[in-house]
């Protein structure tokens, strides 16, 4: 990675000719074999359009499920330390090769004694070990960057980040987050989620149905149809979206590798629920009353919202600085017509705007923001950059209205209490 960069800085500052294809390559080999968290980071960054340059952001798309994978006697060793010795009785086939690799494990096709084709996510050896490892690194960056940077304590997102990575090692727990969504989109017909095979499955080894589609840059490819790609937008929109808004969940990866597209109807796979996060119901509240706030100008609701998320000493300029932001999320759900996520040059635009309100924040003396906010950034600048790809024309506001018409947040804490228990994953606190 360090020779990457001397590459980049070379060509910058001195003119040097760089081979972007094959330093690109070098640059996905190095992140592909340090696996966990920092390759989780990689795959964000690839995920936004024009963040990096084009030969790099084509590499690094390739971690969202072609990491560098383990081999055959890694994978007899794992499978007979979750399953037993006799573990390969238990199917009929199991591929030798890994079908996508990623930052926490490596998937295998399988097929069980029922004939049903499977796919086995197989945890990488001390996952554990380097989640935190990679954690302790980050407290020590932290707290450097909040000795000379004082615009974001990030205190709670440091909290959200350790909970969240953490959960991310129990595939136990991912087989429940599974059964979750399986129970929340069972009326969407736009979104399908495999189905959990607990008798297969092991706190790291998590075996579900297989599910069929194209990953969504090559549906792009050869789908240019636009009435195509805006049904992918609307069913990802309902995908994430359905669960935060009746339930309080949220799916906080939405990186490339997360989901694949059925090109016969545009639906989408759902394949990855190792980071859910669940709100309590006046959480989500605050996010419909801060959407009100900002269609009316009401300062008072928008203070009101943000208070009730756990931000504390805002005063009217602090108020007026994060409206900055939410005005930039909230866009394009105010206005009631069709018209692309973006407007003009949208990257340059949001990192304006990032720097905008980072140097309003610090000369104001900064702001502590929840860690609940962590995962709801991330999902909607995430889901952007899909739409983004997809160059979706949606009326974003009638999708929006649509799942927030009827909100009450006494029948949302009813159905998420019920939803929680059926699955065994405990309420929000």
């Amino acid at each position: 990675m360090a020779g990457v960069v001397t590459q980049m800085a070379g060509k910058r500052f001195l003119g040097r000719e760089l081979d972007s294809l094959k330093h690109s390559g070098e640059l996905r080999q190095a992140l592909g074999g340090i696996k966990g968290p920092l390759m989780k980071a990689a795959q964000i960054l690839a995920t936004i359009p024009e963040a990096l340059p084009k030969e790099y952001a084509q590499e690094l798309q390739q971690l969202q499920s072609n990491a560098p994978a383990m081999g055959w006697p890694f994978v007899k060793r794992r499978m007979t330390s979750e399953l037993g010795p006799g573990w390969r009785k238990q199917f009929q086939e199991f591929s030798h090769e890994a079908v996508a690799a990623a930052s926490l494990g490596q998937v295998h096709r399988a097929v069980d004694q029922q004939g049903r084709q499977l796919a086995c996510k197989l945890q990488y050896p001390d996952m554990q070990s380097t989640v935190e490892a990679d954690l302790t690194q980050l407290r020590w960056v932290l707290s450097i960057y909040r000795r000379y940077d004082n615009a974001i304590d990030t205190s709670e997102i440091y909290q959200e980040l350790s909970a969240r990575l953490r959960e991310e090692t129990d595939y136990d727990r991912e087989r429940r987050n599974m059964a979750l969504y399986r129970d929340m989109l069972n009326e969407e017909s736009g979104v399908q989620v495999p189905e959990p095979v607990p008798e297969l499955s092991s706190k790291r080894l998590l075996s579900m149905t297989w599910v069929e589609g194209a990953r969504l840059m090559d549906f792009i490819r050869d789908h240019a149809d636009q009435a195509q790609r805006d049904r992918v937008a609307y069913n990802m929109f309902r995908a994430w979206y359905v669960p935060f808004y009746y339930y309080g969940v949220i799916h906080g990866d939405p990186h490339l590798g997360n989901y694949t597209v059925r090109p016969e109807d545009q639906s989408i796979n759902l394949m990855d629920f190792g980071c859910i996060r669940v709100f309590s119901p006046t959480f989500v509240k605050g996010v419909i009353d801060l959407y009100h706030a900002l269609q009316r100008n009401d300062d008072a609701l928008a203070r009101e919202a943000y208070t009730c998320w756990g931000f504390s000493d805002l005063n009217d300029d602090v108020l007026e600085t994060l409206n900055m932001w939410a005005r930039y999320l909230y866009g394009p759900l105010l206005e009631d017509r069709v018209q692309p996520i973006q407007k003009g040059d949208s990257i340059k635009e949001g990192a304006e705007l990032v720097n905008k309100v980072h140097r309003e924040l610090k000369r104001l003396g900064g702001v502590r923001p929840p860690r609940e906010f962590v995962l709801m950034d991330r999902a909607a600048i995430g889901l952007g950059s899909v739409f983004m790809h997809l160059k979706a024309e949606v009326n974003w506001h009638r999708l929006f209205q649509e799942l927030i018409q009827d909100f009450d947040v006494d029948r949302l804490a009813e159905r998420q209490a019920m939803a929680l228990d059926r699955v065994g994953l405990e309420r929000p606190v």
